[in-house]
């Protein structure tokens, strides 16, 4: 069974976001970029199946700029075994990313579809979603345990109420949770070995996929300042503040 495992290129989760000075959008200019770390576990998530001989390649995919060669560089060297690079300027919304990666699994024709359950960027949480109605498989969403069977999958979703479980049949896709797994480092002899592995660069048209934006952003802000707490005297003066300052009671 091939493992297809979309990955994206997000600003470094220990990095303190910056808004542009004209709140055009988030600063990237000398920002450190990474692996989005919910497809670090998917990743990952990949490679041990294969490990566990329950699969036999896994194939990361990326949509983005030429410097996602990098982040598809770091997953080949956790252990993925080729890389497929989709260049696209700009930002490429989910639904568009969706019918990429639709117009990939036609060609690669993987048994599973694992990704992160969102983007840290955007907080979209909606590929796997469209992915899953655009592709007609059977899909599992926030997942934080696998178990594959004969021709169907048993998976354990994180839902407000604990946990469920469910049983989808395969070829299926999946958007993975934070407790599936912990990512392993890539070790330094791997990172050398991931230079050679196979990347192959496609454009978004190889796809007949129109990535032009369909929303448009007006404004990007920083969250308000929280004013500095103040001690009071007396329960009193507790309450006439909650009532005629914070206005909350």
């Amino acid at each position: 069974m091939k493992v297809l495992v979309p990955v994206k290129r997000v600003v470094d989760y220990n990095v303190k976001v910056r808004v542009k000075a004209d709140e055009s959008g988030v600063e990237t200019a000398n920002v450190k970029m990474s692996m989005n770390p919910f497809d670090e576990i998917s990743v990952e998530e990949a490679i041990r199946l294969k490990e566990a001989g329950k699969a036999t390649e896994v194939v990361v995919v990326s949509i983005g700029t030429a410097q996602s060669q990098d982040t598809l560089r770091n997953a080949l060297a956790m252990g993925a075994d080729r890389a497929i690079l989709v260049e696209a300027d700009g930002e490429v919304e989910p639904l568009a990313v969706a019918k990429i990666l639709k117009g990939v699994i036609a060609e690669e024709e993987p048994g599973l579809v694992l990704l992160g359950k969102q983007a840290i960027d955007d907080d979209s949480n909606q590929t796997a979603q469209m992915l899953g109605a655009l592709t007609g498989w059977p899909q599992a969403t926030f997942v934080s345990k696998i178990e594959l069977g004969d021709g169907s999958m048993e998976a354990t979703r994180e839902v407000d109420g604990g946990l469920e479980t469910i049983k989808v049949n395969m070829p299926a896709v999946v958007s993975v949770d934070l407790r599936l797994n912990e990512p392993r480092y890539a070790s330094l002899p791997n990172i050398m070995k991931a230079k050679k592995k196979p990347l192959d660069t496609k454009a978004a048209a190889d796809y007949g996929v129109d990535v032009t934006p369909r929303l448009k952003t007006l404004k990007v802000s920083e969250p308000p300042a929280r004013a500095a707490g103040i001690i009071v005297g007396s329960v009193s003066e507790l309450v006439e503040k909650l009532k005629n300052e914070a206005k909350v009671i």
